[in-house]
């Protein structure tokens, strides 16, 4: 039985400037939004719904046996969106925790779900998230591949003391790829929200950096797979290869 406390909420728009429509998008057979709601069913942590402002993606939610919320379409990012959805399904505050989880990762796993929560059993973490150590040049010097750096906590878990696109931490040692997936506490969503944009957001255009300068603290699990986000046909096409082999 999942857990009334925990909201799992998957913006999803149609507008994507290199992938437009990608949440219809098909994968072997279903479009792209139902295989991520699928994994987040699965995980089986809290309740499931996508936040779109498009009706054709509702449809298919709803089609598919999801829930859909509608959600202003002038929001600013994912976590504007999951906000209102999160006041409309939760109006009387019973959620505790909202996980947001990117309605592109159509390759996530369920594991990856479950493991962005224990993070937030220490009432000190506001926001809880994911990253997995980076193997190959490519990734470590590519801007599109977000660098998590922290401070070990002991195990799997650090804390977060930036994010980056830069290759960084220089000199010899791990670094960590960012995976976009967060569990928020209510309260900590509230305030981010309401929070302008901060300088290094703007500069580095990592939403998660607002969190950091408003002295909100963050941790991450390290995971050992990451999700393929799709952001551009040849994306699309490598999810289609993975999950047809699934």
């Amino acid at each position: 039985m999942t857990d009334p406390r925990i909201l799992v909420l998957i913006p999803a728009r149609m507008a994507s400037t290199r992938l437009p429509g990608k949440p219809l998008k098909d994968i072997v057979g279903l479009p792209m939004i139902i295989h991520v709601l699928r994994r987040a069913q699965e995980a089986a942590v809290g309740r499931v719904a996508v936040a779109t402002d498009t009706q054709e993606i509702a449809d298919a939610v709803t089609a598919h046996g999801g829930v859909a919320v509608m959600t202003s379409p002038s929001h600013p990012s994912g976590s504007d969106r999951i906000h209102e959805a999160m006041q409309k399904l939760d109006p009387a505050g019973q959620a505790e925790i909202v996980v947001n989880l990117q309605g592109d990762f159509p390759t996530i796993t369920t594991d990856n779900i479950r493991d962005v929560l224990p993070p937030l059993e220490d009432p000190a973490v506001d926001i809880a998230t994911l990253a997995s150590q980076i193997h190959t040049e490519e990734e470590d010097l590519a801007p599109s591949v977000v660098k998590a750096i922290g401070t070990s906590l002991g195990g799997k878990r650090m804390r977060a003391l930036y994010f980056t696109r830069a290759t960084a931490p220089t000199g010899d040692g791990p670094r960590y790829h960012h995976i976009g997936l967060y569990a928020y506490r209510r309260a900590a969503l509230e305030r981010y929200v309401s929070l302008p944009p901060s300088p290094l957001e703007l500069q580095e255009k990592l939403e998660q950096l607002r969190a950091l300068e408003a002295g909100m603290r963050i941790d991450f699990t390290i995971v050992d797979t990451v999700p393929r986000g799709v952001d551009t046909a040849a994306d699309l096409e490598t999810a289609r290869s993975i999950l047809s082999k699934s």
